[in-house]
């Protein structure tokens, strides 16, 4: 038995209830980019995407050949750890700590103690934008650009010739044992960079270190059930490795989608877990419409390829971890809806509705395996399965 599960990282499909609470009304990420010329996914629309409650602004299909429906957020927040823990069954009570004002001067006194090096910036910052304004000065300095989001996250930058790619991530471990308890950010960020002054690129080689969940999630219980648990994209990050049986890292979308087809063809019994960051690391988070529209269409149009090389059992499930509407003056996520599309030959097409949590995709995982896992989540493999 195997199932796939692909998050199309930061694609949300309309503001939750709550969203005014983050400053996110009126945020939708499928609806801003639909607004593109290059929107165009009539694979997905075939499953039923634009069939599910709430998805009225786009024509639905008429015979959807998959179990479709939207999933609320149940944690407190609305970055990527919080996220996809919450699709393996771990619910966040209490919201990740954010820096709005940077980070306190105990933490930076104690990280720039620790690094031997001093910090630059130190509050919240676009990515590019950071190495623009001070990449030249991190040069000539060598002090670490330290920077945050409205996200969780402890990010630092540095340029590939001033610092190694190793030694940022030894500055990134150091981080992360310092960021705990009280300060236990979700997500430590190595963000290296190159180039020259005006025209400094960040690298594919980002690196997140990730909290590590306090409780076992879907990922555990499947590995101390004898499944495999093959992890792609940052996925094995951002669990911090727990629960992963094989870890496959991805330079993208594209190769990820290539990753993925691969493992199509391979015999394993048990989970793989794809995250394609693209869609908001490139486009939701630079406001970017078209090119988050066309990032879709390129999936849209791998879809088939990879349908036709599931067996007979296997089960492909598609969702997301939060938004990023890149319609929006803000560059940050956004507190949306997210959608369920679960497809197979034993998958009947249904409006699955709204489900109370992300978790009850990580209980219907469980569920398919025959597994009674403890975690959050209602299943809903008997609404969707064939008889």
């Amino acid at each position: 038995m195997r199932v796939f599960l692909i998050v199309l990282d930061s694609f949300g499909i309309g503001e939750l209830p709550d969203a005014a609470a983050y400053g996110d009304a009126g945020s939708n990420t499928l609806k801003s980019v639909s607004k593109s010329e290059k929107f165009k996914l009539p694979n997905l629309a075939k499953t039923g995407l634009f069939n599910i409650d709430g998805v009225d602004f786009l024509p639905d299909d008429p015979a959807p050949t998959a179990a479709f429906g939207r999933c609320m957020e149940k944690s407190k927040g609305k970055d990527t750890t919080t996220g996809h823990w919450e699709i393996c069954g771990l619910v966040s009570e209490k919201p990740m700590p954010t820096y709005p004002c940077g980070f306190p001067d105990e933490v930076i006194a104690e990280f720039e103690k620790q690094t031997g090096r001093k910090t630059l910036c130190n509050k919240p910052y676009s990515g590019t934008e950071v190495i623009k304004d001070y990449g030249a000065e991190h040069m000539e300095t060598g002090a670490l650009i330290v920077y945050t989001s409205a996200d969780s996250v402890f990010q630092i930058a540095a340029h590939e010739d001033v610092v190694s790619v190793e030694q940022l991530y030894e500055y990134c471990r150091i981080a992360r044992k310092i960021l705990t308890g009280e300060h236990g950010v979700g997500r430590v960020i190595a963000r290296p960079f190159i180039g020259e002054a005006g025209n400094f690129t960040r690298t594919a080689k980002r690196h997140d270190f990730s909290l590590e969940p306090p409780k076992d999630t879907l990922l555990d219980i499947l590995k101390n059930n004898g499944k495999d648990v093959i992890a792609v994209g940052k996925i094995s990050d951002i669990f911090g490795g727990k629960g992963v049986t094989e870890k496959i890292t991805t330079v993208g979308n594209t190769d990820g989608t290539e990753k993925t087809l691969a493992l199509a063809g391979r015999n394993f019994d048990g989970l793989c877990f794809v995250n394609l960051v693209d869609f908001d690391m490139l486009y939701g988070h630079r406001n970017d419409v078209d090119g988050y529209a066309a990032a879709l269409a390129e999936f849209d149009n791998w879809l088939p390829s990879f349908t036709e090389k599931l067996g007979k059992d296997d089960i492909l499930m598609i969702t997301s971890d939060h938004g990023c509407d890149p319609a929006t003056p803000s560059t940050d996520h956004s507190r949306e809806y997210t959608f369920i599309i679960a497809y197979g030959k034993k998958i009947k097409p249904v409006n699955l509705g709204t489900l109370e949590s992300f978790a009850d995709i990580g209980k219907t995982i469980a569920d398919i395996f025959g597994i009674d896992a403890q975690i959050e989540g209602k299943s809903f493999l008997e609404e969707m399965k064939n008889d």
